[in-house]
């Protein structure tokens, strides 16, 4: 048999693992990937670590050891990624120490990563041929994580290509495509790594991949359109005391009219999730100081609970409607509430004495009309999920719109979701616009790029951009994640064709 036997580690990593233990190694190779997670200008180093974490995880002597250096390193990767949630945790049970239960959720998305190793390394055996399996399954784990009602999909790789123009190649596969990328050009370093015939091959089409993705990049304009001006606000109440009620419906109104006062007349105005409350009706309706766009939510403890994004207009009617298309699990909505884990849910309601939050999601989206335009308008998480944004693009939203609340967030989570938000302007070539509680309210142009935007602040301010209203549709408007999960089948189908010719 030429090339590498199973369970050889290659020379590197065998000094490696003969120096540090492998479930430690894999728990600092995924940490390392999760920082190169966070908004960094050198986030597109996440190649780097991938590289070493697939090697290492691929050069383990069994199928078991394989998918256990994944779990340690997929608990590392989300919990440096998630950091901020064992923040949100504390503040959401008022108990700082309660934070710990977001350890749960790193090690559940670590076994997630573990289910994937382990059938596609009873499918090779090679180190070799195991590290583009693993590259394979990690994209398309990436996928599945956009979907069910448990959905959460914060950490993709492709997100780490932002700082470069490569980040563009967004409007032919989505986000996913990025991280087809990343993981291809870490499987080749990998294959580097562990050494055996052939390795330099990939070497070069990973290279030739990241000159056309850059050259792409490179070559995007702007696109041309009407400017449609915008009003949009940056407020910064407390989340928490909005959603329990202790927040004056009053007080939010009155702090929101007073930066509005300055509208324009040719200015739209674009005011946050939940800046309204449905019970309001028409007498504080009619305060809004329209025609706009504004979150509208239900007072706390109503049923039933919705989280809606409407449009004004100057007289403060309602002129379209649209729920929110994803809601947040275990914030929104609580998988068996009503069923098996009813006992569990009714310690943590008397605990924080507040029935937790049922929502009704949207059945299907649709643009808000407004003044003969539409407007592509999602609400907070929404802005997670690529298949909502495109949604609204592909039935003839111009410009997007993103009423949001980011102050559940804490430290980087805030600009992970700006981040994001970023993304989905690039896939559908749009511009967004972003009015926030405690988070980045501003402009974002088609190419992704922050045009003007307020991050900070303890009042609520306002800011006027001239967004442009665009048409057409880009290949992944058109397709979706397609291209990004063939080429994923395709990198587990190469490492298949790399385990039948080492064995021959």
């Amino acid at each position: 048999m030429s090339g590498m036997l199973p369970g050889d580690a290659g020379p590197i990593m065998a000094r490696v693992t003969a120096a540090v233990p492998p479930p430690v190694l894999a728990l600092l190779l995924g940490a390392l990937l999760g920082l190169c997670g966070l908004p960094l200008p050198w986030s597109v180093l996440s190649v780097f670590p991938l590289a070493g974490l697939l090697a290492h995880a691929a050069s383990a002597r069994s199928r078991e050891g394989v998918a256990g250096r994944l779990f340690w390193a997929g608990a590392g990767y989300f919990a440096v990624h998630l950091w901020w949630l064992t923040d949100f945790l504390g503040k959401i049970f008022q108990f700082p120490p309660a934070g710990v239960l977001a350890f749960a959720l790193f090690a559940l998305e670590g076994l997630f990563l573990l289910a994937m190793a382990y059938p596609l390394t009873r499918l090779v055996r090679s180190p070799q041929a195991r590290v583009w399996a693993l590259a394979g399954g990690w994209v398309v784990l990436e996928w599945t994580r956009f979907l069910g009602p448990l959905a959460f999909p914060w950490p993709t790789l492709g997100y780490s290509l932002l700082p470069t123009p490569a980040i563009q190649i967004a409007d032919l596969g989505g986000v996913l495509l990025g991280s087809v990328l990343v993981a291809l050009s870490a499987a080749a370093l990998a294959g580097l790594v562990l050494g055996g015939r052939g390795r330099g091959r990939p070497l070069i089409v990973a290279a030739l991949c990241w000159a056309a993705a850059l050259a792409y990049g490179l070559t995007r304009t702007a696109g041309e359109g009407p400017v449609q001006p915008v009003r949009v606000l940056r407020t910064s109440f407390d989340s928490f005391g909005r959603a329990v009620g202790s927040l004056s419906p009053g007080e939010q109104l009155q702090a929101q009219l007073e930066a509005s006062a300055g509208r324009q007349p040719d200015e739209i105005l674009v005011w946050s999730e939940t800046a309204l409350t449905a019970p309001m009706t028409d007498r504080v309706l009619a305060q809004f100081p329209g025609p706009g766009i504004s979150g509208l939510g239900t007072p706390f403890g109503a049923r039933p609970q919705r989280n809606s994004v409407v449009s004004l207009d100057a007289a403060g009617r309602i002129i379209s409607r649209q729920e929110k298309g994803k809601l947040v699990p275990f914030g929104e909505y609580f998988i068996f509430y009503n069923g098996p884990l009813r006992p569990v849910y009714a310690v943590i309601e008397n605990a924080l004495n507040f029935t937790l939050p049922s929502f009704v999601p949207a059945s299907s989206v649709q643009p808000l009309r407004l003044n003969g335009v539409q407007y592509g308008a999602y609400i907070c998480y929404d802005s997670v999920f690529p298949w909502v944004a495109r949604s609204l693009t592909r039935q003839g939203a111009r410009l997007l719109v993103n009423p949001s609340n980011d102050g559940w967030y804490s430290g980087w989570g805030v600009q992970q979701h700006f981040m994001m938000g970023r993304v989905r302007a690039i896939e559908n070539r749009r511009w967004l616009v972003r009015s926030v509680n405690r988070g980045v309210a501003g402009a974002v142009n088609d190419l992704g790029q922050p045009v003007s935007v307020v991050s900070s602040g303890e009042t609520t301010q306002a800011l006027s951009v001239r967004p442009k209203l665009l048409t057409g549709r880009t290949l992944f408007n058109r397709v979706g994640d397609w291209p990004a999960l063939l080429l994923s089948i395709l990198m587990i189908g190469y490492g298949v064709r790399v385990d039948r010719r080492e064995r021959s």
